[in-house]
């Protein structure tokens, strides 16, 4: 996978046109603590992001970064709330792709992703990983998928909520390997992850900064990644491509935005530090040792990325067929 900080520059201005006077100066932006809103539980990929950066965060700004887990229907209620607050540079989102799917997902959405919100950086890109509770008597994708098709229906696979990333790697599973399993939506990752881990559920795709302690503690097994590549950090495990389902990609992504109308100046200095955040070496070098990209590019650039992945999913969901309203 490139990584999309060698992007080229852009001039589209296609989500969040801002609207600040020109003569706007950021120099005194923070005065109070910023709040980050984070639309999942504490516990999952989401929540751990977003405290790791918003900690450092906190030392570039000199005011607290604070994170404010709002959970529900699938990323919508901290999404919308943050679509709709000040623009001022106070309430910042920590956003994942379901930005991108939810409104190829949803017939009505109370916020528009591409008009409400102004990116400010792509922090990370992450695969999926497809673990499985230790009683399921599979040590490879192939075997689970003999085991799938010999056990109709009854193996259960937890995602973090209808349409996130976890759910649509797990439909593609089904759809391409001819399998049926059925699918038990929770509302984040940490109470998807703590079902499996009590084994009311047996199979999962998880963000790996959520599940890896649990694979390197043998609580649960991992059977394979939705990169299209093997990730240096976990060179034995193979990808699902390898593993029998060709053409089989889902990377997942996690980037700071802010609701549009926010002062152009103030999102250019968040950029900046965030740019750095991800830049430091202990950041760095953890995403990559929980096979994450970092990345760190421009909001140009991240709102390019948006609205390709935005139209990349729409046509997903539409062939498909999936709904959840």
């Amino acid at each position: 996978m490139r990584p999309l900080s060698r992007l080229g520059a852009t001039s589209l201005c296609l989500i969040g046109v801002v609207n600040a006077a020109d003569g706007y100066s950021a120099d005194a932006y923070p005065s109070k603590p910023v709040r980050m809103i984070v639309a999942y539980p504490p516990g999952g990929g989401t929540d751990i992001l977003a405290r790791m950066v918003g900690q450092k965060l906190t030392d570039a700004l000199g005011q607290p970064v604070v994170v404010d887990n709002r959970p529900g229907a699938n990323g919508n209620i901290g999404s919308e709330l943050a679509a709709k607050a000040t623009p001022d540079g106070y309430t910042l989102l920590m956003g994942t792709a379901n930005l991108t799917v939810n409104p190829g997902l949803y017939r009505k959405l109370r916020y528009q992703p591409m008009k409400d919100f102004v990116p400010v950086v792509l922090v990370t890109q992450t695969p999926n990983i497809l673990v499985v509770h230790p009683s399921v008597p599979a040590s490879s994708v192939k075997e689970l998928i003999v085991l799938a098709k010999a056990k109709p229906g009854q193996l259960n696979f937890a995602s973090n909520g209808a349409g996130a990333s976890s759910h649509l790697s797990g439909e593609l599973m089904k759809a391409k390997a001819g399998i049926d399993m059925t699918h038990v939506p929770y509302k984040g990752a940490g109470p998807a992850l703590s079902a499996l881990l009590a084994n009311e559920v047996q199979v999962m795709f998880a963000n790996p900064l959520a599940v890896l302690p649990h694979v390197r503690s043998n609580r649960l097994r991992a059977l394979a990644m939705t990169a299209s590549r093997r990730s240096a950090a976990l060179p034995e495990l193979p990808t699902m491509a390898e593993s029998g389902l060709p053409d089989y990609e889902v990377v997942a992504w996690y980037g700071v935005l802010a609701p549009t109308g926010t002062p152009k100046p103030i999102v250019v200095k968040l950029n900046h530090e965030l740019v750095k955040v991800v830049r430091l070496p202990e950041i760095h070098e953890r995403l990559l040792k929980e096979a994450a990209y970092p990345v760190g590019n421009t909001p140009e650039e991240f709102a390019a990325f948006i609205r390709s992945e935005t139209v990349k999913w729409a046509k997903v969901i539409r062939d498909s067929g999936a709904r959840v309203d």
